[in-house]
């Protein structure tokens, strides 16, 4: 009797030590609706949205496209279940996934909006007034390679100048174009008309981030053609200046433009990997890279999440290993694909490096999920769904400003449905909404 009870004693220990772990782990969630948004690709949940959301002084702001495709702005307090809402002069041809929405407010309060761009002409606007969501008519930039735009994304630095950074070309031979806008002139420079060179043979498919101390970090893939199985390698540089000048994490000074020659590899994959592209990437607080992506080693026929970063002298590359069901990834157009690409989060506690992926993976029902690991040296990693449904093709975005700020995750949420090859679905909208998540940042 007292071996059975000691045995059962132990197996409630298990059972609740397990269920203390999933719960700090999955920290508090909490849900607000926006309103409906249109559902018919994932063009509202691209994981190269920068930014879906974004907060500032304690206002946030989102972008969507509604039913009928048109740009629909919305704010609210920080936190607050209530949003106002206003639908936008501008539409878009939101049946090409690729034609996301970018937002971004300035230093002065600004919102910058970037809209419906797949080789197209620049589609620009900015606020008509500090904390307004009622735009300007549309704006030229510096008029510099503002032709055949892809990729349109917003950073804030710092100081509260923006940068936008855009694929000039096309897939496959196409190069990457920085700009500046500056608060005190209300007006935007060209920086860089070819910061990564394709050469005409290929494009770089980045991504980036700013640190704390306003370091520019961006990393990425080579692609050759336009089939997404001729991706390959990852590479990295950095800027101290803003974006004027960029390094290798040695310190080594690139002379630009950065090439397939002279960029700095983090880490050598094959083409026919399954390797994405844009993916995220995070930097801590002592301006280390954390590369999050996906792809396959030549060993299995599995596609797992790997996360590439350095911490010290040498690039590393973990394999999260959780995943165990094969794919292949090849072809044109936005493909529908049983994961999404990941967003990555890291901070630092007691001397240990720590992060998380935010997912989705059919293998889990398709559900928000996250992968929280305590000391990316030795622990391991610990998956749990912030969702109770199916979110369908959804990938995932977060408000980087809220993030960096207050370490709230703040995800843009839909459940969408993708067709593969750039195809059309056709269901009724489905709701928009902002999903918070505060992790527990604890050590298991």
């Amino acid at each position: 009797m007292k071996l059975y009870r000691l045995k059962y004693q132990l197996l409630l220990c298990i059972v609740l030590c397990s269920a203390v772990r999933a719960a700090a782990q999955s920290g508090k969630v909490t849900a607000s609706t926006i309103g409906a948004g249109w559902a018919n690709n994932s063009v509202n949940t691209v994981v190269f949205r920068k930014n879906s959301l974004v907060t500032f002084k304690g206002e946030q702001y989102a972008a969507f496209y509604n039913n009928y495709q048109v740009l629909v702005l919305a704010k609210r307090k920080s936190g607050a279940v209530k949003w106002d809402t206003v639908t936008t002069q501008y539409k878009a041809d939101a049946a090409d996934a690729h034609k996301d929405i970018s937002i971004m407010v300035d230093g002065a309060g600004y919102l910058h909006v970037a809209w419906g761009h797949h080789n197209q002409a620049l589609n620009y606007a900015k606020s008509i007034k500090p904390g307004s969501l009622i735009l300007s008519e549309p704006k030229s930039m510096t008029g510099i390679h503002e032709n055949k735009v892809s990729y349109p994304e917003f950073y804030r630095l710092p100081g509260g100048d923006l940068l936008f950074v855009y694929r000039d070309g096309g897939s496959g031979n196409g190069n990457l174009v920085m700009n500046r806008y500056s608060i005190a002139s209300q007006k935007w420079i060209n920086i860089q008309q070819n910061l990564i060179d394709g050469e005409g043979k290929r494009n770089a498919y980045w991504q980036m981030c700013i640190d704390q101390k306003g370091t520019i970090h961006i990393s990425w893939v080579w692609r050759e053609t336009p089939d997404v199985a001729s991706n390959h390698d990852m590479c990295y540089a950095r800027s101290n200046d803003g974006g004027l000048t960029w390094e290798k994490s040695t310190g080594e000074k690139y002379m630009l433009p950065i090439n397939a020659a002279n960029a700095e590899y983090a880490c050598k994959i094959p083409q026919n990997s399954e390797l994405i592209n844009q993916t995220s990437m995070f930097a801590n607080d002592k301006g280390n890279p954390f590369i999050a992506t996906y792809w396959r080693d030549s060993s299995t026929a599995v596609p797992q999440y790997h996360i590439v970063f350095k911490t010290g002298n040498n690039w590393q590359s973990v394999d999260l290993g959780f995943r165990k069901t094969a794919f292949s990834l090849g072809g044109t157009g936005t493909k529908r694909i049983p994961i999404s690409r990941p967003q990555i989060i890291a901070w630092s506690k007691d001397g240990k490096q720590s992060a998380a992926i935010i997912f989705r993976d059919a293998e889990r029902g398709d559900k928000v999920s996250v992968a929280v690991n305590s000391n990316l040296q030795h622990g391991s990693w610990h998956v749990s769904d912030l969702s109770s449904e199916s979110v369908g093709e959804w990938e995932p975005t977060y408000d980087t400003e809220l993030w960096k700020d207050k370490k709230v995750l703040s995800l843009f949420v839909q459940k969408v449905t993708q067709v593969d090859g750039e195809g059309k679905a056709s269901i009724p909208p489905t709701d928009v909404q902002v999903l918070e998540w505060t992790p527990l940042i604890i050590n298991y």
